[in-house]
């Protein structure tokens, strides 16, 4: 049975314009092959849509091309095949994309992105709304509850995008449109001749027909468009190995049920678990510690005291030459409808936020099924705790994975 994001061969993306917000580099190079960690951006999109299982690639180019295509050639090197659709530098999105289609270069659906956004996103998910919703566009929306960016979304709760905004002027917008969209190219017969902007033209139809959903993503996402965004965007992409622990039954002895770690003789080692920092400590890793703490919303500890416990933990950590780099914990009750508490992923997605990571790449180990779900929920690669598969074990058996990928 074919899976519902194999039906999409084809990515399609607009790497044509001046950059200039970019400039000095833009005025000899174009924006999308700014370099991070020895390779332009654009490699790592390039990177991305293979990973997505997508082979077949169109380039829509337009300043300087000869800079993109001379670098990545018919795409062999990354194992896809690269065409390449050029215009002139002055033509809009619309001109850019009706040029592909009649080169013959368009299939009947694609995956639509631009240069300057990268965000891993939960590609399966998005193409599975695509086709749940029927719709013509489902592209990614960063919910921007930290005002990362400005607004130019209104999205229902079942992702109907009711209000598209370009110049981000109406009231009451959440969420912005960063591309990674799923196109049917019957979209490309509500484009005038003239050169007008794509998302311009076609997005405002599209709302009123109902036709166009938003996959919601809390995952930042990291941009090329200007200086203000070029160093972040240089944390993002900076090498780093990092996992995220959860704390009773996993590092230390969980209390009985009800009951919580009051003070700092409460808590209490597992047989390994220090080793198993160590260890991890050792290889490379950034330790973020992700606990739900409702004995704070309930009276039966302190925050003063959860810093006495932690105080004590870390200090038997540095005995063995180990420490928890992060530490982020929830403090609300279960029916606060707080955005933290796992299984909610909220403390995830600030530690990513403040530390630069991509969580698809980092790790989730703890003992309980609300950990497995924020940690899934997040992308990250999560691993269960128990009794017969202690700490100690999952961090051996992440590390012999890390030899495998070298």
């Amino acid at each position: 049975m074919l899976n519902l994001e194999e039906k999409i061969k084809q990515a399609v993306i607009l790497a044509g314009g001046f950059g200039t917000r970019l400039k000095p580099f833009t005025d000899s190079n174009p924006k999308p092959m700014y370099p991070f960690e020895g390779k332009p951006f654009l490699e790592y999109l390039v990177e991305q849509v293979k990973s997505f299982g997508i082979e077949n690639i169109v380039l829509l180019l337009g300043y300087l091309p000869e800079k993109i295509m001379d670098y990545f050639g018919d795409g062999a090197k990354w194992g896809v095949h690269i065409q390449y659709a050029v215009t002139p530098a002055e033509y809009e999105t619309g001109l850019r994309l009706k040029k592909a289609e009649a080169d013959s270069l368009l299939d009947d659906e694609f995956l639509f992105m631009y240069c300057d956004n990268y965000c891993p996103i939960d590609y399966r998910r998005l193409c599975r709304e695509y086709y749940t919703n029927e719709a013509l566009i489902q592209f990614t929306a960063y919910h921007n509850l930290d005002n990362y960016t400005k607004n130019n979304l209104r999205i229902a709760e079942n992702g109907l995008v009711e209000v598209y905004d370009k110049k981000r002027l109406e009231p009451n917008l959440q969420g912005v449109d960063i591309g990674y969209a799923i196109v049917n190219r019957n979209v490309l017969n509500l484009m005038p001749e003239e050169n007008e902007n794509f998302e311009k033209i076609v997005y405002p139809q599209l709302v009123k027909q109902q036709k166009m959903f938003a996959t919601v993503t809390e995952h930042r996402y990291y941009s090329v468009g200007s200086w203000e965004r070029i160093e972040l965007t240089k944390a993002f992409f900076a090498p780093k190995k990092v996992v995220f622990l959860d704390r009773d039954g996993t590092m230390n002895v969980r209390p009985p049920q009800a009951c919580y770690i009051e003070k700092p003789e409460d808590f209490i080692w597992l047989s390994g678990a220090r080793q198993a920092i160590k260890e991890l400590k050792d290889s490379g890793y950034q330790i973020v510690l992700i606990s739900n703490q409702p004995g704070i919303a309930r009276g039966r500890l302190t925050e003063e005291t959860l810093t006495q416990i932690h105080a004590k933990m870390q200090q038997e950590l540095a005995e063995t030459g180990a420490g928890i780099d992060y530490i982020y914990y929830c403090p609300h009750d279960w029916d606060e409808g707080c955005l933290c508490r796992k299984p909610k992923p909220g403390m995830f997605y600030q530690a990513q936020k403040d530390l630069s990571l991509d969580l698809t790449e980092c790790w989730m180990l703890g003992d309980d099924e609300r950990d497995m779900h924020a940690g899934g929920d997040a992308g990250c690669r999560c691993m269960y705790i128990t009794e017969q598969h202690p700490l100690i074990e999952a961090v051996h058996t992440i590390l012999k994975l890390d030899e495998v990928e070298k």
